[in-house]
């Protein structure tokens, strides 16, 4: 039986790069040591004024297809997750489509998902694929977070980094990727929030539960985040192993988004993980929603930790409220037909 398979994958950073030294200048009452052992950032990239998400994904793609000798006729269907895109309509997937030039018999379209957006991706991707609609889909996910921060709130501009990232996947002679166990609770929307840009009025938009206490567009309960994440992901990854009938010590990697140091040292422990099976990829560009699982893929393919062979479970989770997991074989041999 046929499936898809994640090939290779190109990541695209704004130019910029805000580190914490830096914030520790324009705000010297911010414990930048403190925030660093609970976040793990050290470093974040962030957008131009002018620099949308899909300009960081068009390069992404055009990375991907230029280092990678890709024939971007071969492209079916160009999937893009974001949720800042670049109007509330036209389809920014279609923009990026031209852009790219993609052929016109190619399908585009955005998704709005956040942190599970990568694995809901993956799945859209992996149903195409299965079905015969497409035999390669180029998956980008990219994010410009900054744009709805506020520079003075230390909660989000020390967390957030701007960034896309460009995923080729294609038919394969085997199943690469399986067991996809997905989740939605909607009462927790007001966790993660940008109540402007769409079209209910602001005296009927949704409230967050909690007072803000800064101006960013952009709302986070920070604490009610961490406590759904460590009552549903154990039983989500729980959920994947029994669908698949393996155990955890059978799963070689775990790579879970990557929101925070203290978020991912805290699951770690609640799934009794060895270190070394749950890696962070925070440090040089902090958390970059869709983008943090690509990011880290392409990090561990670069440091030789992830090769053909290699087990993996991808985890995603978060705004929305939204989770999403499923288990993954690499086969990439560091090499793409075109």
């Amino acid at each position: 039986m046929s499936g898809a398979a994640i090939g290779p994958i190109a990541v695209q950073f704004p130019t910029r790069v805000e580190t914490n030294d830096e914030l520790q200048g324009l705000f010297p009452n911010w414990d930048m040591d403190l925030i660093y052992q609970k976040t793990g950032v050290r470093a974040r990239h962030v957008a131009a004024p002018h620099e949308c998400a899909s300009d960081l994904g068009v390069a992404a793609a055009e990375r991907l297809f230029r280092e990678y000798d890709i024939d971007r006729r071969s492209i079916d269907f160009l999937l893009l997750c974001t949720q800042t895109p670049d109007y509330p309509l036209p389809t920014t997937a279609c923009l990026m489509q031209q852009r790219l030039g993609l052929e016109t018999c190619c399908g585009a379209l955005d998704f709005n998902l956040g942190c599970s957006g990568f694995v809901y991706g993956l799945a859209l991707a992996n149903g195409l694929i299965g079905s015969g609609a497409a035999r390669r889909v180029l998956l980008v996910t990219a994010e410009t977070y900054s744009k709805y921060i506020d520079e003075a709130d230390r909660s989000l501009r020390t967390i957030f980094g701007d960034a896309a990232a460009a995923t080729l996947i294609e038919q394969s002679a085997r199943p690469t990727l399986s067991a996809f166990v997905f989740g939605t609770d909607g009462s927790g929307a007001d966790y993660l929030m940008v109540t402007r840009g769409g079209t209910r009025p602001p005296e009927h938009a949704l409230k967050p539960r909690r007072r803000p206490r800064w101006q960013s567009a952009l709302y986070m309960d920070g604490p009610a985040l961490i406590d759904f994440a460590v009552q549903r992901i154990p039983p989500l990854v729980d959920a994947v192993l029994s669908r698949a009938g393996l155990s955890r010590d059978e799963i070689d990697l775990f790579l879970m988004h990557q929101a925070t140091r203290k978020l991912l040292e805290e699951l770690r422990a609640r799934l009794g993980i060895d270190e070394g099976k749950l890696p962070l990829c925070l440090e040089h560009c902090g958390n970059t929603v869709s983008s943090t699982l690509p990011i880290l893929i392409s990090d561990l393919r670069a440091g030789g930790r992830l090769r053909p062979g290699v087990r993996t479970m991808l985890v995603g989770y978060g705004v929305g409220l939204s989770w999403a997991a499923c288990l993954w074989t690499d086969t990439w041999d560091g090499h793409a037909a075109r």
